[in-house]
């Protein structure tokens, strides 16, 4: 197959403890998945049904890496996610399998750009430009299920140049992983190679220039990523 442009890398995530490599396919978020987070952004956490959107998979920033502060924007947010990499895909998945889908876990930040998804929501506009632009998914390295097996309590928090901005446990999840598996291939066919960013809790807030950015989910591979300093 001849190209009419060269074809862009395939973004993927490295798998902690090894050489190998995840090819990512999509990058799917879940909204207001945390009570205390969604009382603070304005919204009643009762079980209603999840509500989803998208950033583009050559959105990751790995481990250690450092991202431009973003264009447009004077109010930069963070917000610590468990991520859940799956190994193979299906639709309409029946919440007894959904588990049998994941290959493994990591932590993300789902960063956003509150000023631009504020004024999107005012005008019932779509969130991609407060969410879905380049370098807005911090992911760490993946550790396989094989490894750490299906988390489903622990502590989850985000540091801002060592002190705790966020804090929580995954118990805490409205909508617990495998009921987000199942519901979310209700409405897409979902793919080996999917991230879903679970949700964050609590404590969500602006960061700026030269900002390191330290997030930890319990039994998992640290993320620390830094805004480089303008």
């Amino acid at each position: 197959m001849n190209f009419v442009i060269p074809p862009a890398p395939r973004p993927s995530l490295a798998v902690e403890g090894t050489s190998d490599r995840y090819p990512l396919h999509r990058i799917y978020c879940v909204g207001r998945n945390y009570a205390a987070h969604t009382r603070e952004m304005g919204g009643d956490p009762d079980r209603s049904p999840p509500f989803f959107f998208m950033k583009p998979a050559d959105c990751i920033v790995e481990n250690g890496d450092s991202l431009p502060y973003p264009p447009a924007t004077s109010d930069l947010h963070h917000e610590v996610e468990l991520v859940v990499a799956l190994g193979k895909g299906g639709a309409n998945i029946p919440l007894a399998q959904a588990l049998e889908h994941v290959y493994g876990y990591a932590v993300g930040i789902d960063l956003t750009r509150r000023d631009l998804q504020g004024d999107a929501k005012e005008k019932r506009q779509p969130w991609d430009a407060g969410k879905g632009f380049r370098h807005s998914a911090p992911c760490g390295a993946l550790r396989p299920v094989t490894a750490v097996g299906h988390p489903d309590a622990g502590t989850i928090e985000l540091k801002v140049d060592g002190e705790i901005r966020q804090t929580g446990d995954l118990n805490q999840m409205i909508w617990t992983v495998p009921e987000v598996i199942s519901f979310l291939s209700g409405l897409f066919a979902l793919e080996a190679g999917d991230l879903i960013f679970t949700g964050t809790p609590a404590g969500v807030a602006a960061v700026g220039p030269g900002a390191l950015l330290e997030a930890r989910v319990a039994g998992l591979a640290p993320l620390n990523v830094t805004i480089e300093d303008s």
